[in-house]
Parts: C-alpha cells; structure tokens; sequence
C-alpha cells in the first residue's frame, strides 16, 4: 500500500531571503523566525533550506522561448592550416608553465611560446578554427598579455561568443563600440555624435583612429568638448595626440599648460618638449642653459653645473614639479627636469660648439655627473634622438660599459630604443662579448625578435663560457628562457655540441654539467618546435 506523505507547508514570504542572512551570518548570530535553537540549528536551517529550493524550482514558470540568436558575422580570413590548429590546440591545453619554480626539465614551455604563435598566425593573417575559440578567450581572459593578439586572431566570432558567457565580456570591454565600425569623416554628423554621447571607450577609440587619419580634425574634435571633460578623461584624450604630434598641436598644448590638473599640465609640457622648435622647449632651453657651462680655467674643461634655487610659478607651469620625492634634493630634482625638457640640439651651440660625443665625455665638477647624464638620457628617449643615444651609451667595449657607471643599465636599455635594429643588436652583441651575460638581461629586451646573427652567437658564445666555468646554469635562467624564444631557429645546430655533459672540474659546483646539458636540450628542443611551427603556419609539414 503506498503511503503518502503529509502535505509540506509553504514557506513564509521572504523566508528564502532570512534563510541565506542566516547561512552568511551564523545561527548562533541570526536565527530564523521559529526555527529551532542550541546545536541543532546549523542541521535545522539546512534542512529549510532544501524544502525552500523544491519549492523555488517547482514554482518556476516555462518562460516564452527566445530568439534564436543571430549568427555570428562571416570571417572572410583563410582557415588555419591543420597541423598549425594542431599545434594550437597542444599550446592552448599546456597550462603548466614554469611558476611553481621546480625544475624544469629539457621540455620546451609551451605557454611561452603562445604569444608567439599567435603573433605568427597574425602576420600571415589566418582565422582560427571554431571549436578552438572557447579555449583561446579562456587564455585571453587569464592572461592580459595575449589578449590583443588573441582577439585579433579570434575575429568577430569572439566578439559573437562574449555576449553569452560572462567570463568573457572582457571581449567586449576591448572593443569599442561592439565591434562596430566607427564612423568616418564621411559622416560627421555620426562622428558628432558618437564623440558628444558614446562610451569613454568608445570616444578614445573614435579619438585615435581619426589621429592617424586626420590629426587637425582630430585635435578639433578634441578640443570643442575639452572645457567640460573631466580631468582623468582630459589625460586619456591628451595622450592620444603622441600619435602623429607636430608643430601644429602646439597652440592646443600651450592652453592645456594652464589646465586645472597637476597630470594634464605635466602631459601638455611632456609633448611640448618633444617639440624641439616650440615656445616651451625654448623657455627649457633657457633655464637650463642658465645651469650649465664649461669652466675653462682649470688644466682641461670641466662642466659646471649650478642648480636652480627656487622653483618659480612659469617653471611649474611648463610642467616642473615644485615637490621633489623624498630622499631627493629640490635642486636637483628641478635640474633633472629642466635637463629632460631641453631641447638636445640646444647644447653644442652652448658648449663651445662641441659634438654630444665630446659633451659627454667631459668631466663634471663636484659630482654632478649622474644626475646630468641621467637627464640628458632621459631627453634623448623624450626626444628620439639617436646622436645622444650614442653619445650617452658609448662604445659597448668600454670598461664603464659594463659597471653602474653614470648611466644605468634600465637607462641603457631605454636609449638603446632609440636606435634602428641592426644597430642596437649589434651594440648588445658588443656589451656581452666584452662583459658576458650577467648584466645583459635588460639590454637583450631591448633587441628585436628573433636576434640577428651576431647577437645570437655572441649569446651561445657566452652562455657556453659560463658552462666551463663550473657555475650552476640557474644565474643564467633568464637569458637562456629569452633565447629559447628569440634565437633565430636555424641557430640550433651550433648548440648540438653542447648537449653532452661536460667533464667537470674540481673546482666546479657538484653535477653542473649535467644541468647545463639539460638547459641546452631545452633550448635545441624549443628551436626545433618553434621551426616546425612556423612551417606549418607557412602550409608545410613540419
């Protein structure tokens, strides 16, 4: 005979509501209206709730069935090959990567090759394949250093995919608009209105993309609303005009000179300085040739510098700030800045006609000399100018080269930015065949990828030297992880003869040699991977 059970009473109106405050709070805190006290809460209020759930699920109501939703708009690419989707789908399921800081092993580091991939799929302008799109934003969303690659490879698609999962509208947040197309100067009524009435994201968008096409109508539009924007926006927008900035932007950024905010003046004065023909370069020039000269008085010429003693109100209006941090002096604080501002095609003409080569190379009087070169390099990445660059690097060989020196290595790294690839490769290639591969690190950053030739070997060279020293490889490890992701693969071969175990020293760290075999199997093994990867981008078998 079935039984059946007693009728289960409705819970009370807002009961769900009081159950959860309960859960987050604590029965011993808030209880439920009469439920039960003492140890059998916690065991009482769970029980409520499961009666609670049936009744929420049972009393939900069929909803009308939705629109299908649109497909998603056509990716008119090419498809990627299939032993490149291959290999993307063995990248994109590779999530281990190296943090857990244990031994590597001779296996490549599949996550670091991703970016590089992708960038690869990118220049030969493919499309990914459907069903590897879900694993692609999942990477994108966890890593931000892929995802403006990531999404240009994605397409539209991604675009079409985000709006239904809320793990990936960071898509849509990195596309202004929702991917539509921004208006053009064909239509400006459009363009009006999207610039007075869009998203900020959208608006910085529109703000850039008409600067690469027109920046006068760019810098127009900019400035018809610039009064009422708020500050932090002013910032963003003014930050746009480094793209394509000229003489013309000039009147624009002598007005913002007088902005209510601190940043926006400090930017405005920024780009004027990159101007080396404008009013403010010049009042720079001024101030800080009031600062420097060349005592000739004494056995050889000296640089003579002599600091400002106060910060005025025209020096903080083009752009100085008046408050230097703490453990820095005031005056050389405002020195630094009035060198950086300075045009550097001012200081031959004020020195005696000297070259920036035989400017550098003067000494300076009563320890001035680390906080001039410093400012001087400074100005030379502000202003691109690679006569300075030079000048303030020196020769790569040079034994100051390679200490602290009166420029800094981030300092080095930065001025070498300013030079053209072969050069700056070269310059590296330089400094570690003089110096080796311990200070080497940021300079090999600066170097385009992959190395050329001389860079490439001059690395091996020194990796290969630090091996017969009888050091453990771990000193070494990111240089080794930057040439198994920017040595030229055709390289591998000169490394097969490191692959053996060497003979070790007596003097030498107890199974070096075999570590450092294993760090070259790694790196011959990822040259290898990263060439097969780009024949089958390129439609071949690797």
């Amino acid at each position: 005979m079935m039984r059946t059970s007693a009728p289960v009473e409705a819970p009370a109106p807002g009961a769900w509501e009081e159950s959860v405050t309960s859960a987050l709070l604590g029965t011993d805190r808030r209880r439920p209206q009469g439920a039960v006290s003492g140890r059998q809460a916690p065991a009482a209020l769970l029980d409520a709730a499961a009666v609670q759930t049936v009744h929420r699920r049972a009393g939900l109501l069929p909803a009308p069935a939705a629109e299908r939703p649109e497909p998603a708009a056509a990716d008119p690419r090419p498809p990627l090959p299939d032993a490149a989707a291959r290999r993307l789908a063995m990248l994109l399921a590779d999530r281990s990567g190296t943090a857990s800081g244990g031994r590597r092993g001779p296996a490549p580091d599949l996550v670091e090759l991703l970016p590089q991939w992708l960038a690869a799929a990118n220049a030969h302008g493919y499309a990914a394949h459907a069903e590897t799109l879900p694993a692609l934003l999942d990477a994108a969303r966890s890593r931000t250093d892929l995802r403006t690659a990531a999404l240009a490879f994605a397409g539209p698609r991604a675009l079409w995919l985000a709006r239904f999962h809320p793990d990936w509208r960071f898509v849509l947040r990195a596309t202004p608009g929702g991917g539509a197309a921004l208006p053009g100067s064909e239509d400006p009524d459009r363009m009006r209105q999207l610039w007075e009435e869009g998203l900020f994201a959208e608006r910085v968008a529109l703000l850039a993309a008409l600067r690469g096409r027109r920046p006068r109508a760019a810098r127009e539009l900019l400035a018809s609303t610039w009064a009422s924007e708020r500050a932090e926006d002013r910032l963003m927008f003014l930050d746009s005009l480094r793209a394509g900035l000229g003489p013309d932007d000039e009147p624009f950024l002598e007005q913002a000179l007088a902005d209510r905010s601190r940043t926006v003046r400090a930017t405005a004065a920024e780009l004027l300085s990159a101007l080396p023909h404008s009013a403010l370069a010049a009042r720079m020039a001024d101030r800080a040739g009031a600062c420097l000269s060349v005592d000739r008085t004494r056995p050889a010429p000296v640089l003579v510098v002599e600091a400002p003693h106060e910060c005025d109100a025209g020096m903080e209006r083009d752009g100085v700030v008046a408050n230097a941090p703490a453990g820095r002096g005031e005056r050389s604080w405002w020195l630094g800045q009035l060198l950086e501002a300075a045009p550097l095609g001012a200081w031959p003409a004020r020195l005696g006609g000297r070259t920036p080569q035989q400017i550098t190379a003067l000494p300076v009087a009563d320890d001035w000399r680390a906080e001039l070169h410093g400012a001087w390099c400074r100005a030379a990445v502000r202003q691109k100018d690679a006569q300075w660059a030079r000048a303030l690097l020196g020769a790569p060989a040079a034994p100051g080269a390679g200490g602290p020196g009166a420029v800094s290595l981030a300092e080095r790294a930065k001025l070498l930015g300013t030079l053209g690839d072969a050069e700056r490769s070269d310059w590296v290639a330089g400094f570690i065949a003089a110096h080796g591969l311990s200070e080497a690190f940021q300079l090999l950053g600066a170097c385009a990828v992959p190395w050329a030739a001389p860079l490439g070997r001059a690395v091996v060279d020194a990796l290969d030297i630090a091996r017969d020293a009888g050091s453990y490889p771990w000193s070494f490890s990111g240089v080794m992880g930057l040439a198994e992701r920017c040595l030229e693969p055709a390289e591998a071969h000169r490394l097969d003869a490191l692959l053996a175990a060497p003979d070790e020293a007596e003097d030498a760290s107890p199974g070096a040699g075999g570590y450092w075999a294993e760090a070259f199997q790694r790196l011959v093994t990822t040259l290898r991977l990263r060439a097969a990867m780009a024949a089958e981008l390129g439609g071949r078998d690797g």
